[in-house]
């Protein structure tokens, strides 16, 4: 009953019609903030205050979309609401990820205070509406309306990139070349559809007073201020919807359909996703509602998903500090350009290929790829002759699946708790979000193997990259400055996170967690620095501060690869103490058969 009675309420308050504009925020704001502060824990409420100030005060977005997988289309209305704090705002930004691909979104019949205003567009992801004819003072709000519409462009076929994707598998890294672009983030199967970045959000803004950048078609697509939101989706019925934050209801509508309702609080992204012929597994820890939803026939790897990312936040939330939010949801996703995930506050999605093991990895394999045809039927004829690689390569494809879903959810730290700008710093976050992962298969399955995936996922992933012609550099750079997705991924998710790895060697285990747990402290809810993190090192490791900073300058600014990690063989890039087993148990014949794809392989 009280599910059914938030939703009508939520439905209320999206339906009203209040007099938008310039007024003061807390009448309008508040008791829409207490549906929005059921996502936070209540003990967490106050940490988030403390962090962020009055909660009430932070941006609130009210969402009403109507999605349509017949037709691909998405519309509906957006109403943003931003308090003007200290100074007055004289301006407002939205940004749109989609458009980064294309303009496949568009922002209409824009509003403020019941009156039509005009929209400037200065790049493709970004609107713009100027208030320097009448800025909003400091203590009110200015509250756009907008009609958003979009038709979401047909899914690429999922590849892990040819020959970088399925030696990822082997590997356990899951790597590849990817092709770029958004992996699948705004795009739709016959029963999926992911609409990240539909909902129009405000950028963050430099010192320069401009907004941060957009997507660069490289890695992380944006990341926001923390900010309330209250959204009502509507699909056919067999459809259901996935998003961030606390789900409110599910009202049927009379022509069939039904609208499903979701308030979130202090949040830096609202995802969104529709799935038809999905089931779920849900489990609870520390007070967090753990989701897992996953396409029926995938059942079975569903449900180790949910055993994984259940047994990942209760380690995590030991070490790191307790996570703000109620409920956390991980999606089976047909993510494509080699991505294994993508996260978001709350919720992360996992690649289809990860949960389909050996045949996922089939998935992976890219067309016209020297030598792809001969490595499949090479697989096949060593199957079919008991070797046990097709063993090894589920094996393989296993340890990915747990080592991607590690990732995500230490994502829920590094940048959804600690915010980092992914774009002009992704660095940042994803070399701990990479090393985090580590420390928890450490906790977990201990050293042995937690070393054996350092090599396989980021020395391999580094050896992978330099295999096919690539060149060593700074790790520590935009992604619109990496000349592909293949090389951000050898410099940030398999150089750069070995710096955390040389900084815990120097101070020690105790002193590098202890830094850990004081960056999370310090930073949840605000904006890191490049060099935060090595700060709290050096507090908690004073005699070796300097030797950190030196550290962090080799691993991240400098060109040392090659030094630090040596030559790439054949052993290393099968992986570790498993992969580099199965390898010697092989016949001569198979040993010799793989030998010689590999030059194929590698492009040469």
């Amino acid at each position: 009953m009280r599910t059914f009675l938030h939703g009508c309420l939520l439905w209320c308050v999206l339906s009203g019609t209040p007099a938008w504009g310039s007024a003061p925020a807390e009448p309008l704001a508040s008791p829409e903030v207490q549906l929005c502060l059921q996502h936070l824990k209540p003990a967490e409420r106050a940490r988030a205050a403390k962090a962020l100030g009055p909660l009430e005060e932070l941006p609130l977005y009210r969402v009403q979309l109507e999605v349509d997988p017949e037709t691909r289309g998405v519309k509906g209305r957006v109403q943003v609401e931003v308090l003007a704090r200290k100074h007055p705002l004289t301006e407002l930004y939205l940004r749109l990820t989609p458009n980064a691909q294309g303009r496949r979104v568009t922002l209409s019949d824009a509003k403020l205070g019941g009156r039509p205003v005009k929209l400037e567009r200065p790049e493709p992801t970004l609107y713009r509406l100027s208030l320097e004819s009448e800025p909003v003072p400091p203590g009110a709000a200015a509250v756009l309306d907008v009609a958003v519409e979009g038709l979401v462009p047909r899914a690429a076929a999922p590849s892990g990139g040819g020959a970088g994707g399925l030696l990822g598998g082997l590997m356990g890294g899951g790597g590849g070349r990817p092709s770029g672009g958004d992996h699948g983030a705004f795009s739709a199967t016959a029963d999926f559809i992911s609409l990240v970045g539909v909902v129009p959000q405000v950028p963050p803004v430099g010192e320069n007073g401009q907004p941060w950048d957009g997507p660069q078609g490289i890695g992380d697509l944006g990341l926001y201020e923390p900010a309330h939101v209250l959204a009502t989706v509507t699909v056919p019925t067999g459809w259901a919807v996935h998003a961030t934050g606390v789900p409110m209801g599910e009202v049927p509508e009379r022509d069939g359909r039904v609208r499903y309702a979701f308030a979130a609080a202090a949040v830096r992204d609202f995802p969104l996703f529709v799935s038809r012929g999905y089931a779920s597994s849900t489990a609870t820890v520390n007070g967090v509602t753990v989701e897992s939803h996953y396409a029926a026939a995938d059942q079975a790897a569903g449900e180790r998903v949910l055993k994984y990312a259940t047994s990942m936040l209760a380690e995590f939330e030991r070490r790191l500090g307790p996570l703000p939010y109620t409920h956390f949801r991980v999606v089976q996703a047909p993510l494509s350009g080699g991505a294994g995930g993508m996260e978001f506050p709350g919720l992360v999605t996992i690649a289809t290929q990860l949960y389909r093991g050996a045949a996922g990895a089939s998935e992976m394999l890219g067309g016209g790829m020297p030598g792809m045809e001969d490595l499949e039927s090479m697989l096949g004829m060593l199957g079919q002759s008991g070797s046990g690689v097709l063993g090894q390569l589920n094996g393989a494809m296993e340890r990915t699946l747990e080592f991607t879903v590690a990732h995500e959810v230490a994502h829920q730290y590094f940048a959804g708790l600690v915010g980092s700008d992914p774009i002009l710093e992704p660095v940042v976050d994803e070399s701990l979000a990479q090393y985090a992962a580590l420390l928890y298969l450490e906790w977990k399955h201990g050293k042995k193997v937690a070393e054996s995936v350092r090599q396989e996922t980021l020395v391999g992933q580094y050896h992978l990259y330099r295999m096919t012609g690539g060149k060593d550099g700074r790790a520590d750079r935009p992604t619109g400055h990496f000349a592909d997705e293949l090389e951000y991924g050898a410099l940030v998710y398999g150089k750069a996170p070995l710096l955390h790895h040389a900084s815990r060697k120097l101070v020690g285990d105790a002193a590098f967690l202890k830094a850990l747990r004081a960056y999370v402290d310090t930073y949840r809810f605000k904006w890191t620095c490049k060099d935060c993190f090595t700060k709290e090192l050096a507090k908690a490791s004073p005699a070796n501060a300097s030797a950190l900073e030196r550290l962090r300058t080799r691993w991240w600014r400098e060109a040392k690869g090659d030094e630090d990690l040596g030559k790439p063989r054949l052993e290393s890039l099968l992986g570790g103490f498993e992969g580099l087993e199965a390898f010697q148990e092989m016949d001569a014949q198979s040993k010799e058969l793989l030998e010689q794809l590999i030059p194929g392989l590698m492009g040469e």
